[in-house]
């Protein structure tokens, strides 16, 4: 009879537990729980539901990795913007489940937010009325503590970096726009001013990309519900670049990555809003088809790598989501169980 050991040369291991370093192509009896398993690695993007957060919201924002992330603010509605409700709300996502953490005292909605969950910088955003707010507050992982505010209020900026080197573009004062082209840099200790966007826009909520030197501005709205523009550009540190554009005009949509290997996720115009289930990924040069949602998401938030992400909240048809997705890109290695069939 033919054998793995007589093909391959090599015994099947027998182990009590998997491994904690597993090899592409090892394969190993578990004999605790009784089962074959191997270990393989992605051949396409997966997405696959994770914890809800304790409120739903829409036009928030998340920063930190898919197993230990934080979001803040945002606005929840039950049917339609008539309806929202502003948060001055904060929760932390340990992988598995939300759990509220400490409130930063002022509700807003389109904030940005970057740094790790323990170590975070976040703020800016638009108050209940649609006035920019310009306070910037540290998170620690438990609490809100106050920071040096940005020159001038506004909301969904772009935004990149880390609690001590931060970069934000873009955005908008109030609902509407125009958006701006100023870009603001933070050292841990102030804010100046860096190079200009060669495109101003809005609605970029959601979109954490990379460091203070090297980050993204992927698509937004110039002006207005059709004004959505396909326009990409990276920074280094001291001005902007025109690079490929997105397959399609969009706003609203989460992005999350680095600057030469990101996600854009969803977004807008659609109609109703939160029907597009387009996600598209950026090697650094160009843009390709990734694998698309199973439910459209607009202004939702989204953080972590293009191997490991997250989003969470959004504006779908009916109103507001409270629902988490999990993103595991290809040649992510994973442990599988063998089945017989």
């Amino acid at each position: 009879m033919t054998t793995y050991y007589g093909l391959y040369g090599q015994k099947v291991q027998y182990l009590a537990s998997d491994p904690s370093d597993p090899q592409t192509g090892q394969v190993w009896y578990n004999s605790t729980s009784a089962v074959l398993k191997v270990r393989e690695v992605t051949t396409t993007g997966t997405w696959a539901s994770g914890g809800n957060l304790n409120i739903g919201r829409a036009m928030t924002s998340v920063t930190g990795i898919q197993t230990a992330s934080v979001i803040n603010g945002g606005a929840q509605a039950p049917v339609g913007p008539a309806y929202w409700s502003y948060q001055n709300a904060t929760e932390n996502y340990n992988g598995t489940s939300w759990t509220a953490s400490g409130a930063p005292g002022t509700a807003r909605y389109a904030p940005f937010l970057v740094g790790t969950q323990t170590t975070a910088l976040g703020g800016a955003g638009q108050d209940t009325v649609g006035s920019g707010i310009a306070s910037v507050q540290y998170y620690d992982g438990a609490t809100w503590t106050s920071a040096p505010s940005v020159s001038s209020g506004r909301g969904s900026v772009q935004a990149g970096g880390t609690q001590t080197s931060a970069v934000i573009a873009g955005g908008a004062g109030a609902p509407g726009g125009p958006g701006p082209v100023a870009t603001e840099e933070f050292d841990g200790t102030s804010w100046t001013s860096g190079g200009n966007l060669g495109t101003g826009r809005y609605q970029l909520q959601g979109h954490n990309i990379g460091t203070q030197t090297a980050t993204l501005c992927i698509g937004g709205y110039q002006s207005g519900p059709t004004g959505a523009v396909a326009t990409v550009e990276s920074y280094n540190g001291t001005s902007w670049t025109a690079g490929t554009n997105l397959p399609s005009a969009r706003g609203n949509q989460a992005r999350f990555g680095t600057q030469t290997s990101a996600l854009s996720c969803g977004g807008g115009p659609g109609t109703p809003p939160g029907t597009n289930l387009d996600v598209n990924f950026w090697n650094g040069t160009s843009w390709s088809a990734e694998t698309a949602f199973s439910n459209g998401r607009d202004t939702a938030a989204g953080c972590g790598t293009t191997g490991s992400g997250l989003l969470a909240g959004a504006f779908p048809p009916s109103g507001t989501t409270a629902a988490t997705e999990e993103w595991t890109g290809p040649g992510v290695g994973q442990t599988q169980t063998v089945t017989v069939t």
